[in-house]
């Protein structure tokens, strides 16, 4: 296990080496500029000392390829440099800033996806073709074929403009947290529902099913006994990542409702070509990704006593 562990971990080291070297490639090739330095209008505010001087400030005169490597160089050491967006505020400190609020809103919404997905999933599955299986297959449709951005839209409109029972934007009190959860959960409720749903019916097909009813023994202890733990497996697959994605902050859910986390950030630091931001981010991101990747692959084992890592 130490060995697989420590091998894994070193293969991270080279994704993340990897995420950085793409994110800043793609950062540098896209059209535009910190500060608006190539934006005509913007640009004629300017005085030719002062661009001079935020170039040599913030390290843009130099090569895309040294100001890569310094930009490694600092964050190996703990520092992500300073904003392009927010004057005179670091990475670190908008990030601490931002995160426990992105955190905040993901871990409810992915608890609400995982448990109730999960129950409604098995129930689907035990009373497959019922009333209760065709209206949960209906909404989990219905939620698929709407996207975030979309289902933010109507519930601003209904909920808080004509009804008023919800205040339009921010977050920090439970009111104010109903909508914001509801639109970036619905979507992985609806993934969760159709995951558990898929492979509980699989595993009650199978023989060994087939031959703990035969025995005798009640329906709740082959369900607990010999479904869910195998049944579980592929959910646990797909629950790694999506909740890395749900706490590093949804972009549209919390630019639309004005959640001040990390999303939002993210998506006014691509806007302004904020650089440190942009990389902050996704050095974030993918190291969420690789941790719940190596944590699902963890809980294999302890699901399946059958699956070894040595």
């Amino acid at each position: 296990m130490q060995r697989y562990i420590l091998r894994r971990l070193i293969q991270a080291v080279f994704t993340i080496l990897a995420i950085s070297v793409i994110t800043f490639a793609v950062a540098q090739a896209t059209p535009g500029s910190p500060f608006g330095m190539t934006d005509p209008e913007l640009s004629a505010r300017m005085s030719e000392p002062m661009k001079n001087h935020l170039k040599e400030l913030y390290g843009l005169d130099k090569p895309v390829v040294v100001q890569y490597f310094n930009w490694l160089w600092a964050a190996l050491h703990g520092d992500f440099g300073v904003s392009f967006q927010y004057r005179n505020e670091t990475i670190q400190s908008i990030i601490a800033r931002t995160l426990p609020v992105s955190a905040q809103l993901g871990f409810i919404s992915a608890a609400i996806a995982l448990i109730l997905g999960t129950v409604i999933g098995i129930v689907a599955a035990v009373k497959k073709d019922s009333w209760f299986d065709v209206g949960t297959m209906a909404f989990t449709v219905f939620s698929f074929t709407m996207p975030s951005f979309v289902l933010g839209v109507f519930l601003l409109v209904i909920f808080c403009v004509n009804l008023k029972w919800f205040p339009i934007t921010g977050w920090g009190t439970p009111d104010r947290m109903v909508l914001p959860v509801f639109a970036l959960s619905l979507g992985p409720l609806a993934g969760t529902i159709r995951f558990t749903r898929a492979s509980v019916l699989e595993v009650l097909n199978l023989d060994f099913v087939r031959t703990a009813h035969s025995k005798g023994l009640l329906p709740s202890l082959v369900m607990s006994r010999h479904v869910l733990k195998n049944a579980l497996i592929p959910l646990v697959t797909v629950a790694g990542p999506m909740v890395a994605g749900l706490i590093s902050g949804s972009f549209f859910v919390e630019s639309m409702f004005n959640v001040p986390g990390i999303g939002k950030a993210f998506v006014g630091a691509a806007g302004a070509r904020d650089y440190p931001m942009i990389m902050a981010n996704a050095i974030l991101f993918g190291s969420l990704i690789v941790v719940m990747n190596l944590l699902v692959d963890l809980t294999y084992g302890w699901i399946d006593p059958r699956i070894r890592y040595d």
